[in-house]
């Protein structure tokens, strides 16, 4: 028989605020403190009766706790039905701190346990590997990519051991850099300045070219369509209609694309372009269509970057020189869905 790398079940958690808290307070009364404390501030602020103001403050902190226990009981059920499940293959719990540079193996079945975001951070660096997204906490989470509750996460892994799972094939974007880096993204990709100071750079779409100033691109996917790219284009639209006569609530203006996750097709938007004597605004949005990208060259001397999902820590550096090429990826994560009934 030819060598079958070992298959695992790797679950992937995130901290919660709680844990957060007391690893940058200490202890759990000091973490206690600080949120009752900052919550008694902002109920004073706003004028709530005196007397109530110390019951309403603990209710802050109680709800953190119950959000943090809520979670930890999930994730433990989790681990518990996958280890009982008959499957036969170890269970590895990583934090999401540690995808980056996690090695998953081309075999393993990849479980998340957490709010949409920890999907997309996640989805990116398991290249294809099928992924069971877990809501931990319905009555918190609304979940959009997260079909399966605790006591579904036994059987959907079944499903997928046995190749009857059924999957949404979701586009990623991909900036792909001349010196070989290459940067994925679920949502959406920056390309920017890390600060607030305008970024610099020359944008080329199809055969058009120009020199812009502005506060950076987006390009979204579909995943991504209903996030970021959304206020973008709620954003504008508010502004369109406040100074058009009418008001945001009322006023018309062009709906922010709505693509399907598996839509080939990418968006961009130019975020605050400024025109000057050196920088234009005429490539200000469109669609990236299959198989076709926009090229960023960095006019940057500093502080240029590209990162994904919103994550600033995870990034390419974009200085001056640089060429990022952005378009779909060719590979796309594989996310399984909830059963038909």
């Amino acid at each position: 028989m030819g060598y079958r790398p070992e298959r695992r079940i790797v679950i992937v958690t995130r901290a919660t605020q709680l844990s957060a808290l007391r690893q940058k307070f200490a202890t759990p009364s000091q973490a206690r403190f600080h949120v009752v404390s900052a919550r008694k501030r902002e109920l004073a602020r706003a004028g709530a009766p005196a007397a109530a103001i110390d019951k309403l403050a603990a209710v802050a902190f109680t709800e953190v706790e119950a959000a943090a226990d809520t979670y930890e009981a999930t994730v433990l059920r989790v681990r518990q039905d996958l280890e009982a499940g008959g499957f036969d293959l170890p269970v590895q719990i990583i934090d999401r701190a540690f995808v980056p540079n996690f090695v998953f193996g081309p075999n393993d079945v990849v479980l998340t346990i957490g709010q949409d975001g920890l999907v997309a951070n996640t989805a990116k660096y398991v290249l294809g590997r099928p992924i069971v997204a877990v809501n931990p906490d319905p009555a918190r989470i609304d979940g959009v990519l997260l079909p399966f509750k605790a006591e579904d996460a036994r059987w959907a892994v079944r499903d997928v051991l046995s190749g009857t799972a059924k999957f949404r094939e979701v586009t990623l974007a991909q900036a792909t850099m001349a010196d070989g880096q290459v940067l994925l993204a679920f949502n959406e990709l920056f390309i920017g300045c890390r600060s607030h100071v305008s970024a610099r750079y020359r944008l080329k779409v199809g055969t058009a070219t120009e020199s812009q100033s502005s506060s950076g691109i987006l390009v979204s996917t579909g995943a991504g369509s209903t996030g970021w790219m959304s206020s973008v284009f709620r954003m504008a639209a508010g502004v369109m209609s406040a100074f058009a006569g009418g008001s945001a609530k009322t006023g018309k203006a062009a709906p922010s694309p709505r693509l399907s996750w598996e839509d080939p097709k990418l968006v961009y938007v130019v975020r605050e372009p400024f025109v000057s004597k050196t920088s234009a605004a005429e490539l200000i949005a469109g669609v990236v269509e299959a198989g076709r990208e926009i090229v960023v060259e960095s006019e940057m001397a500093s502080d240029g970057v590209i990162f994904s999902d919103g994550v600033e820590a995870d990034y390419i550096e974009f200085n001056s020189g640089a060429i990022a090429r952005i378009g779909a990826a060719p590979t796309k994560a594989r996310i399984v869905a909830a059963r038909t009934k």
